[in-house]
């Protein structure tokens, strides 16, 4: 089995934020989420794959990746990872086998519960000429009217990504660019 979770924080307040793009990704598979208390996620399946929207709210997301790999016994090579960046630009998507926090507390979360950073992500690039001043404020903030038909183009280019993971996988170290 094999889990792809994007990460987002739960509610209404944060439903369109950058913070959320890893949701906004998964919604793109058009699958039907349940909430599962004993994860502390909303999960859906496709075939032998499982989504995870964890709702620990992001600085908390590992709590939820964990309690489902342990539950699954899935491999950390089964796992992919879907994110917001600040230091990427809005159109970009970066596929990355493994790889550190920089930054990012959702990652941070996830890489203290499992012990390694060895699973994949897929980096969707949410940054702006407005990413300037305060992060916690610039990533849980809505993207402008202007930027939301890149949003939906990216979004969708990130599903593809993950497409191509699950059917192919990434090679250790490996990294690719993918850009609207």
């Amino acid at each position: 089995m094999k889990l792809v979770v994007g990460l987002g924080n739960p509610g209404r307040k944060y439903e369109k934020t950058r913070h959320n793009v890893g949701w906004m990704t998964l919604d793109r598979f058009d699958l039907h989420f349940s909430e599962e208390k004993k994860f502390q996620a909303a999960i859906a399946k496709r075939g032998d794959v499982l989504f995870c929207k964890p709702l620990t709210f992001m600085n908390n997301s590992g709590q939820a990746v964990r309690a489902i790999i342990d539950y699954y016994t899935i491999s950390i090579k089964d796992i992919i990872v879907v994110y917001d960046d600040k230091d990427l630009h809005l159109g970009i998507v970066r596929l990355r086998s493994e790889g550190s926090a920089a930054g990012h507390n959702g990652i941070r979360s996830i890489l203290q519960h499992l012990g390694t950073d060895t699973f994949s992500r897929v980096r969707i690039g949410i940054a702006s000429e407005r990413a300037k001043g305060d992060t916690a404020k610039f990533v849980l903030g809505r993207f402008a009217r202007a930027e939301r038909a890149t949003v939906h183009q990216v979004t969708e280019l990130a599903h593809d990504g993950i497409e191509m993971i699950l059917t192919d996988g990434l090679n250790k170290k490996q990294h690719r660019d993918l850009t609207i």
